[in-house]
Order: structure tokens, then sequence, then C-alpha cells
């Protein structure tokens, strides 16, 4: 389903100094010196579009640093004075946002722990009603689509056309290399509901560790994100809050340096043609494998059927176990991931559970076995 966002290109609202674009700046506003320091030497590289900082920081624990608080919007005013880059803070209460407009900040945008509640984002959009100002959505700290396209759609119908989303990762009570893991297929989902959604990475949060930030960031220009906000700072290993996740500009100038940007279409004839004939022979084996799930879903409802007639039970554990392992170590000597194979497995075990379902809840004259409230 396609979403009716009513928002403006990226590059109507914003202009990139260097490919891709780039927000940059430190966690949290610390000092006046620390946050103009810092933006010197990000305006030196030539690569930010925007200035970034922490003013306002929601902490898990109460006498955790929460930001320096409004006085860092002044520190920010001379920041831009000095350096002529635009300037970006989070806000998460209305009164945030009237502060951040009084200051004349030029970019907002909503944290993932805001996302997360929506009467929080309806205050935030409430508060930018008859506004004109670039607001970008961060995904909620939990895997949850519909609450980072509700608070898209909450935004937007604020009047904000100006709108991007910023993919920073999820929580997950895995732990892996990452703070918080990327699950790119939610990001990817996002981008196929709304095509002309811009969608900004953010590394630094997903690796939470800097040395990281290099390959999350190469793989979202990969699939074709539209600009990264990275955090960077004069000397991260005396920063106030995520200093693991901080690179100095001089390191951030060599990262983006050695970033490879892909474009999604070229206009090179000979390549075109080969991609053609190429998706091709994958739009025909599709064709193919869809073909095929149906011939076999046709016969798990004779299963389902049999079953039935039969008294055996829909779940056999141990036939499961079989085809899990058996397929499996097929698909791997294929040259299939394990991980992939797995979940399609998953899925199709999932659809043939849910079909036999449906045969053994109908009664003998096709409809559905009404539940009675009564026991014998």
């Amino acid at each position: 389903m396609k979403l009716d966002l009513k928002i403006q290109p990226l590059s109507s609202w914003i202009t990139t100094k260097k490919e891709p674009l780039l927000i940059a700046g430190p966690c949290s506003a610390e000092t006046e010196e620390q946050l103009v320091a810092t933006a010197h030497l990000l305006a030196k590289t030539g690569r930010v579009t925007a200035l970034r900082a922490g003013i306002w920081k929601p902490r898990t624990r109460p006498g955790e640093f929460e930001g320096i608080g409004s006085i860092g919007l002044e520190w920010l005013k001379r920041a831009k004075a000095e350096t002529g880059l635009p300037t970006a803070v989070e806000v998460a209460t209305g009164k945030h946002v009237e502060e951040a407009l009084k200051a004349g900040v030029d970019i907002f945008w909503v944290g993932a722990r805001s996302t997360v509640n929506p009467f929080t984002v309806q205050e935030i959009a409430d508060a930018l009603k008859g506004v004109d100002i670039p607001v970008m959505v961060k995904n909620p700290v939990n895997p949850d689509l519909s609450l980072w396209i509700g608070a898209l759609e909450r935004i937007n119908n604020a009047g904000i056309t100006k709108l991007a989303a910023i993919h920073r990762g999820f929580s997950s009570f895995e732990k892996t290399a990452f703070r918080n893991e990327p699950m790119w297929d939610l990001a990817i989902n996002l981008k196929t509901h709304a095509p002309e959604l811009p969608i900004i990475n953010d590394p630094s949060h997903i690796s939470g560790n800097r040395d990281l930030i290099s390959y999350v960031a190469q793989k979202a220009l990969d699939l074709d994100m539209q600009g990264l906000m990275i955090e960077s700072h004069i000397d991260p290993s005396v920063a106030w809050t995520d200093a693991k996740q901080q690179v100095t500009p001089s390191a951030l100038n060599d990262l983006m340096e050695r970033l490879t940007l892909r474009k999604p279409e070229v206009a090179n004839t000979e390549i075109k043609d080969k991609l053609a004939e190429l998706r091709s022979k994958i739009d025909k084996i599709d064709d193919l494998v869809i073909q095929k799930m149906a011939e076999r879903m046709q016969i798990v409802e004779q299963i389902g059927n049999y079953k039935k007639e039969n008294g055996i039970t829909i779940l056999q554990v141990n036939r499961w176990d079989e085809i899990l392992q058996n397929r499996t170590n097929y698909a791997k000597a294929l040259g299939l991931g394990t991980d992939f194979t797995e979940k399609l497995l998953e899925l199709i075990h999932a659809e043939s559970i849910r079909k036999q379902t449906e045969i053994m809840n109908k009664s003998q004259g096709g409809a559905p076995v009404k539940e009675s409230l009564t026991h014998a």
C-alpha cells in the first residue's frame, strides 16, 4: 500500500556541498567552545550539509547528562553565523519546537524515543502547524513499521512537506556487533510504501562503535538512502555522551572519502540493456517459483483433508524438523545462505499450517465450525 504523503523533493529544501548529503556534529552540545570549534572543523572539510547537536537529551536513567538545554541554542546560532552551516536539533516536546524556532534552527528531527509514542509525536505536530521547516523522523526504538509510518503521517498532516525519515536501527534482545540492529528490511519496506520519501541513515546509532560506521554508511548508500547523519566531536575521548560512536572531523572526512557512491539509474544504453536482459530472466524464474508454490499449496490442502478424515494433528514436529534439516543442507550446497533458507521455509510452513487449520475448522458442508460455549 502506497502512502499518501504530500512532500517536497529533498533537493528543493537542502543543498549538499558534496554527495552524499551529510549531517554531522557532536552527540551533545557540551560547551560553547566545544560546539563552535567542532563546527569550524566540520565546515573546513567542505562535505557537511548541516550541523547537528543534541540540546535536549532523553536519557534512560535519571542523573545522566540530559543535554545543556536552551542555552545551547545560542551556541548553535553562533556556530551557524561563523561557519554558514544550517543547524539541526532533536525536538521532543511542543516547548522544544517553540524555543528552537525562536532561535532560528533550520532543521528538526524527532527522536526514536519520541516516535514510539503517538501522543508525543502529535504534541510536536501540533506545535509545527503553520510552520515551514524541514522535519526528519527517526524510526521508533522497537521494530514497528506502523509506528514509524504513523509518526511521519502525523507530521505531514500538520502541513510539514519538507519531510524525511532517519533510519537509526532498532533495539533487539540479541547481542550483536551493533548497538541497534539495522534491520534493513524495515527501511526497505518504508521505501516501498513511500518511494518519494527521502531516507537518511544514522550509522553512529546503528554501530555504537566508530569502527563500524564506515561499513554501515556504505551499505546505506548501496541501498539508495539519500544521506547520512554521523556524530562528530572535536575530541571524542572526552565526550559527555556516546563517546565510542563519535569521530573527529578529520576522521569523518577520511571516512567519507573512502565511501563509494553509486547511482540508482544509469544513462549508458548498453548497461541498461544488459540489466533489462538479466531482470527478464529473474521475472521468468519468479513466475515459475510462484507457480510451483501454488502447486505445493494444492498438495498441502490434500494433506489437510487427509489429516482431517483420519484424525491426524496438523503439526507434526518430527516432519518439520526433517524438512528444515534437509532443505537447509540442500540450499547450502547450492550456495544459499542458511538464514535466508530458514526464513523462507518458516514462511512456507506458516502458510501450510494456516491452510490446514482452515480445512480442519470447516464443517462437512464447507462452512466454518462454530465453537460451542458449553462442553460435554
